[in-house]
């Protein structure tokens, strides 16, 4: 099992870069979900932590966008 991405290590990527990641989770999020929907998926937690994590890069972009700086 992976582990899921933390925030500071998401803040230190350059925008393409998160841009990048949040395609490569939302491919693995589809990919997850056709695999649950044949009864194939090993690990039905793994959605919610892809879920998890894109809705963190979203987080992280929009910051990035609004010149937010985190702690």
């Amino acid at each position: 099992m992976v582990r899921p991405m933390r925030a500071d290590e998401l803040r230190n990527l350059t925008e393409a870069e998160l841009e990048q990641k949040a395609r490569e989770f939302k491919e693995e999020l589809f990919n997850l979900r056709f695999q649950h929907a044949t009864a194939q998926l090993d690990n039905p937690m793994r959605i919610k932590e892809v879920k998890r994590i894109i809705a963190r890069i979203k987080t992280i972009l929009r910051e990035k966008e609004l010149g937010i700086k985190r702690a």
